[in-house]
C-alpha cells in the first residue's frame, strides 16, 4: 500500500468524523427525545454509565436500577438512562466520576475521539496483505459510517452523531475488538483474550465478532480460556447476589428486547467488513476445515507467540 495515500485518506476520514463531533457536541447539553424517543424526555446514554459507576461504588445493589435513587447519586435531568451492559464496562467508566457529569460525558466523547486513529493503525495492520483499496474502503465505513439517512441536521454520520451526541460507547467497543484482533495476529493470545473479555461489556456484538476472534487468533485454545477467565473476573460483581438480581430482572424487562440504535452500526460495520475480508477463514474455521488454523490469507506473522 502506498503509505502518503493511506495518510492522506486516514486524516481526511478523522476530519470528517471531527465535522460530526462539532454537529453533535451542542446536542450533548440538550435534554429532549434523542435519536429515538417520539414523545418522550430523556437524559444522555452516558447519564447510565456514570450513574452505574458511582452506584457500583456507593450502592451496588441499584446498578441497573431504573430511574432516579436517592443515595447521593447525580440526577441527570429528567432520570438517569438505565444501565444495560455488563459490569465490566463500568470499570473503564470510573475515572470519569472526578468530573462533574456534563464535563464526563464530554471527555468520554474526546477520549473516544482519540482512539480514532489508533482505530485507523490497528486496521492498517489486519489489511496490510488485503491491498489498498480494501482498507481504504474499510477505513471509510469504521472511521466515517457514511449511512444514507433522510436527516441533514445530523451531518454526514448519523451513527457518529449519535455516538457523540449520547456520550454512547460504541467507538470504545470497536477499539477493543481491533486491539484484540491485532493481538491475535501478533501472537500473543493471552493479551488478545483478556482485552476480548474486556470488550464484551456488550455480549450480543462480542458473539457476531467472536469468529473473527478466532481466526486472528493462532493459539485459539490459550486466547479463549484466557478470555473466559478474564470474563469471570472483570464481572465478579455478579456474584453479589443483589447485584445479580437487578441484572437479570433488567435483561428480561428491558434489555433483551433493547433495539440496535444508529451507533450500534458502528461496532457491527466493522464486524461485517472484516468478516467479508476474511470470509473464506471464516467459512472455513465454521466448517472445521481450515488451511491453516487462525492465519488470515496473505498475511506473514513471523513473531513468537507467548
Amino acid at each position: 500500500m502506498n503509505r502518503g495515500v493511506v495518510g492522506a485518506v486516514i486524516v481526511l476520514l478523522l476530519l470528517l468524523n471531527l465535522t460530526s463531533l462539532l454537529i453533535a457536541y451542542p446536542e450533548t447539553s440538550v435534554v429532549d427525545s434523542g435519536c429515538c424517543a417520539a414523545n418522550q424526555t430523556l437524559a444522555k446514554d452516558f447519564s447510565a454509565y456514570y450513574t452505574g459507576a458511582w452506584r457500583l461504588l456507593h450502592d451496588p445493589s441499584q446498578v441497573y436500577a431504573r430511574g432516579y435513587v436517592d443515595d447521593g447519586e447525580y440526577l441527570a435531568s429528567p432520570q438517569p438512562e438505565q444501565y444495560k451492559d455488563l459490569p465490566s464496562l463500568l470499570l473503564l467508566m470510573l475515572p470519569f466520576l472526578a468530573l462533574s457529569y456534563q464535563t464526563g460525558l464530554v471527555a468520554f466523547d474526546v477520549v473516544q475521539f482519540l482512539l480514532l486513529p489508533l482505530m485507523a493503525v490497528l486496521l492498517y495492520e489486519l489489511l496490510k496483505g488485503k491491498g489498498q483499496t480494501t482498507f481504504l474502503l474499510v477505513a471509510l465505513a469504521v472511521l466515517v459510517l457514511p449511512l444514507p439517512f433522510d436527516a441533514p441536521q445530523w451531518g454526514i454520520s448519523a451513527s457518529y452523531y449519535w455516538q457523540w451526541a449520547e456520550g454512547q460507547s460504541k467507538v470504545l467497543e470497536t477499539f477493543l475488538l481491533l486491539l484484540s484482533f491485532y493481538f491475535g495476529l501478533r501472537g500473543r493470545p493471552r493479551l488478545s483474550g483478556v482485552i476480548f473479555a474486556l470488550d464484551a461489556f456488550d455480549p450480543r456484538i462480542s458473539v457476531l465478532a467472536f469468529p473473527l476472534f478466532l481466526v486472528y487468533n493462532y493459539k485459539r485454545g490459550t486466547s479463549v480460556a484466557y478470555a473466559a477467565a478474564a470474563f469471570v473476573a472483570l464481572n465478579a460483581a455478579l456474584f453479589y447476589p443483589p447485584l445479580a438480581g437487578g441484572f437479570f430482572a433488567m435483561l428480561l424487562t428491558s434489555g433483551l428486547s433493547t433495539p440496535p440504535y444508529y451507533y450500534t452500526f458502528i461496532p457491527l460495520f466493522t464486524i461485517v467488513c472484516l468478516t467479508s475480508v476474511e470470509w473464506k477463514e471464516v467459512k472455513a474455521l465454521t466448517g472445521g476445515f481450515l488451511r491453516r488454523p487462525g492465519l488470515p490469507s496473505g498475511v506473514d506473522r513471523g513473531v513468537s507467540h507467548d
